[in-house]
């Protein structure tokens, strides 16, 4: 169920509210091209920066365009504990299909936070829960041995990793039970994640060009080695892209160019600069998609 092409799809904005009508039109854009879940209130939606009645607005009308034509991945994560299973219970009662939960920021807690503090969330919300793991942004890394001990809950599905260590995330296969699924979370790795046994992605990329991305994992998927390994190389140059400053800021300039959202962001996130702008334009216009 949990696999593929995953959208971490950007949370658009207009005079400073959600945008209700691009958000439609963008998990539409996501649909028609071939991606597998839509996952909303992600690092790339902006979500630390939603009021709680945003989040869960999001989180309740991605579901009701999605209407079960994929799964939806609610981001509910947070760096307290209580907050984290507020908003994962009232994504499992508006009718998400899984949380994922990033680990929390800030605190820097110990491995041993990390496993209490996922535990208690699993108690608390009957849904399945995916790990995040993204150490770029939160300061702590969590370890394979705990993912390991983790795993042996059972609505824990899965983790989305987004270390950018193949050895981890091979550390981390190796010690979790069999099922346990694995997602990439840096676009850059996701072909060679594959290899390993990874089972999808969930993708930055995918915000501008759905279609690829999810090819790119089909042609995996029936053995076409070669079509997925041209895949990751055409991709790269809007990987590269979409990090010329701080995710979201170039998924949603691009998102603008391409005519389908307002550039807008929140404080303290703000506009790209001059020279990253005219990089990542050139990018767009290489790839076809301006």
């Amino acid at each position: 169920m949990f696999k593929g092409s995953m959208a971490a799809i950007v949370t658009p904005f207009k005079n400073g509210k959600v945008d209700e009508k691009a958000l439609r039109n963008l998990i539409e854009f996501q649909l028609k091209n071939g991606t597998d879940a839509i996952v909303p209130c992600g690092t790339t939606g902006e979500s630390a920066t939603l009021s709680y009645e945003e989040h869960d607005r999001v989180i309740e009308l991605t579901i009701e365009i999605v209407d079960k034509r994929v799964p939806v991945i609610a981001g509910t994560g947070s760096n307290s504990t209580s907050e984290t299973i507020m908003l994962t219970k009232h994504a499992a009662k508006t009718g998400a299909d899984a949380a994922l939960l990033i680990t929390p920021y800030y605190n820097k807690p110990t491995q041993e936070g990390l496993y209490q503090h996922y535990k208690a969330v699993a108690e608390a919300v009957d849904i399945p829960q995916i790990l995040y793991n993204v150490p770029g942004r939160t300061c702590v890394n969590m370890l394979p041995e705990t993912v390991a001990r983790l795993s042996e809950i059972k609505n824990i599905i899965g983790i989305k990793e987004a270390t950018g260590s193949l050895q981890q995330v091979s550390d981390t296969i190796e010690k979790c039970r069999k099922d346990f699924i694995i997602l990439s979370g840096d676009d850059f790795t996701t072909f060679p994640l594959f290899a390993i046994g990874g089972h999808g992605v969930i993708s930055v990329t995918a915000n501008i060009a759905p279609r690829d991305v999810a090819n790119m994992f089909d042609a995996f998927e029936v053995a076409d080695f070669e079509e997925a390994k041209r895949l990751h190389y055409k991709l790269q140059p809007l990987h590269r892209a979409m990090f010329y400053e701080t995710n979201p800021i170039p998924a949603k300039t691009a998102l603008a160019m391409m005519g389908m959202i307002k550039e807008e962001f929140r404080l303290p996130l703000v506009k790209m600069g001059k020279n990253n702008r005219e990089k990542l334009k050139g990018v767009l216009k290489d790839y076809g998609l301006i």
